[in-house]
C-alpha cells in the first residue's frame, strides 16, 4: 500500500503519479498483466525517498526537545 498520492507532501513525485494514473487508465487487462509494475515501483521508490526526508527532518529536532524536557524536569526535581 502507498500513502495518499495527491498531497502537498508528494509534489516531487507528481510526474510519476501521473504516469501511473495514465497506465491504470489503459484498462483492467493492462493493469492485471503487470504492465504498470515499473511505474508503480518507481513511484514507490520516490515516495519512500520523500518519506525518508520528512522523517529525517522530524528526527532532527527531537533531540533538542528531549534535552529541554530533561532539563526542565531536572530543575523541578532539584527545587522539590
Amino acid at each position: 500500500m502507498h500513502p495518499l498520492l495527491h498531497t502537498k507532501d508528494n509534489v516531487a513525485c507528481k510526474d510519476l503519479m501521473i504516469a501511473l494514473d495514465q497506465c491504470h487508465m489503459r484498462g483492467f487487462l493492462w493493469k492485471s498483466m503487470g504492465m504498470c509494475n515499473d511505474a508503480k515501483e518507481e513511484l514507490s521508490a520516490c515516495l519512500r525517498a520523500e518519506r525518508w526526508k520528512t522523517q529525517s527532518f522530524n528526527r532532527s529536532g527531537v533531540a533538542d526537545k528531549k534535552d529541554k524536557i530533561r532539563q526542565a524536569w531536572k530543575e523541578v526535581d532539584e527545587n522539590s
